[in-house]
């Protein structure tokens, strides 16, 4: 009898795991239903929206909309308008005021009968569960937000198990704060009175508990891959490592093909590389590795950097950063500052750091006339005069090529080799792993 007992209590636990299993698996379904996401490969519709604050001006807006169309479209969305609106910040309630949102609703509905209907709405900040609820009920169109947007290009890139664990450990921690809109329907929402607690909050509450769950099972799972990553490197020899740091899209994958005559995945597109990639690299008689990082990139989601931490880590133990920045960009400045605050973030500020100026074959400058008197502006700096300037501010630390035209290439291994050069003779002073130098002839010189 106490077999048969056991037996039993054996088979219901294993049903009750199933269940708890098939509820979660219908859960990550419901979660792709909701169109947080648009990992659908087939182009839709968009229009996308942002603030002009006295902390943002109306250029300022103008830039991080540009780039907001560019996410979009590496996503695989159409942008076919913009909206903005002048205000002293964003309304906790739906962002925008009331009038914009009723015109923008305006526009959704004008288009509904066209061929292609507007699918979404994006917005340039980081929305909340509140604010993305409110903004659905009057515009009855998917709504997403900046960092969700962020996430599903990442989600389209990560290849390996590494990028695609921190990934979704990023995915589920958005999706948590934002779980009371699945269960709206159902008229009970979190923080009720006592006496209301319904089967819509109880299910919430277990929604909430798996989700946090899973993302302890994801730390663990990113710990164990840490750690198969930090016995990898331990593995490499003593060799000096270089990393390549850079705003996503400068040209970093490009010049990392070039260096190291591989064959790395590149393109004009926003992320397009996420799993950190080392190569070998030789340079006359000297090896080295070298490392091609994700990208970074304006309003970057605080889940998004503490999930990808352990990717950084090539930069964090790297000797020397190579910082890539794309000079025909109208605000590379901006996006220098950028990356230095965000190298500042992983404590890597003080490493030895050398800026390469890449795409100046795309770069571009307007001459003013002889009887402009308007004061001179980025627009109008010919690119020998600012490789001047940026040579006097950083003391020469620096170098301007073209990646894409091959340009200055031959100039910059041999500055390259100069700076690794140094650093192996200091941190490998008796190490013999230098190549000897041979002649046409074949002896040693």
């Amino acid at each position: 009898m106490r077999h048969v007992i056991k037996q039993t209590f054996k088979e219901y636990s294993n049903l009750n795991f199933s269940l708890f299993t098939l509820h979660f698996s219908l859960k990550v379904t419901i979660f792709a239903s909701m169109k947080e996401f648009i990992t659908e490969a087939k182009v839709e519709t968009a229009v996308i929206v942002g603030l002009i604050t006295p902390q943002q001006n109306e250029r300022k807006t103008a830039e991080y909309l540009n780039e907001l169309e560019f996410l979009a479209d590496t996503a695989g969305a159409k942008v076919i308008k913009r909206f903005t609106q002048r205000v002293n910040g964003p309304s906790s309630v739906t962002y925008i005021g009331s009038g914009k949102l009723d015109e923008i609703a305006a526009f959704i509905r004008q288009k509904e009968d066209e061929e292609d209907p507007v699918g979404m709405v994006i917005f340039d900040d980081e929305l909340s569960a509140k604010q993305i609820r409110n903004i659905e009920k009057a515009l009855q169109v998917k709504i997403l937000d900046r960092t969700s947007l962020i996430l599903d290009i990442f989600a389209m890139r990560a290849q390996t198990a590494a990028a695609k664990t921190q990934v979704e450990l990023a995915q589920y921690r958005y999706m948590l704060p934002r779980l009371t809109r699945l269960w709206t329907h159902l008229e009970r929402q979190r923080g009720g009175s006592v006496g209301l607690r319904g089967p819509g909050e109880t299910q919430l509450e277990m929604d909430q508990r798996i989700i946090r769950h899973r993302i302890s099972l994801l730390k663990q799972r990113l710990v164990e891959i840490d750690q198969q990553k930090t016995t990898q490197r331990k593995n490499r020899g003593r060799l000096i490592r270089v990393a390549l740091v850079g705003y996503t899209n400068v040209g970093k994958s490009t010049l990392m093909n070039l260096l190291s005559k591989s064959d790395i995945f590149a393109e004009n597109k926003l992320f397009a590389t996420l799993d950190t990639t080392v190569r070998k690299v030789i340079i006359d008689n000297l090896p080295f590795l070298l490392s091609d990082t994700v990208g970074f990139i304006r309003k970057l989601p605080t889940d998004l950097v503490e999930s990808f931490k352990s990717t950084l880590d090539e930069v964090r133990e790297a000797d020397l950063l190579l910082h890539v920045v794309d000079i025909s960009h109208p605000d590379f400045e901006e996006q220098i500052q950028v990356v230095d605050k965000t190298l500042g973030d992983l404590g890597c500020a003080d490493k030895p750091q050398m800026i390469v100026f890449n795409k100046i074959d795309a770069y571009t400058w307007v001459e003013k006339e002889a009887d402009d008197l308007t004061p001179r502006t980025k627009e109008n700096i010919p690119l020998d005069e600012l490789m001047k300037t940026w040579m006097a501010k950083l003391n020469d630390n620096c170098f301007f090529i073209s990646a894409k035209e091959r340009e200055n290439m031959d100039e910059f291994r041999e500055l390259l080799y100069k700076r690794v050069r140094e650093l192996h003779v200091q941190k490998y002073p008796y190490n013999d792993f230098l190549y000897d130098n041979y002649n046409t002839n074949g002896e040693i010189e």
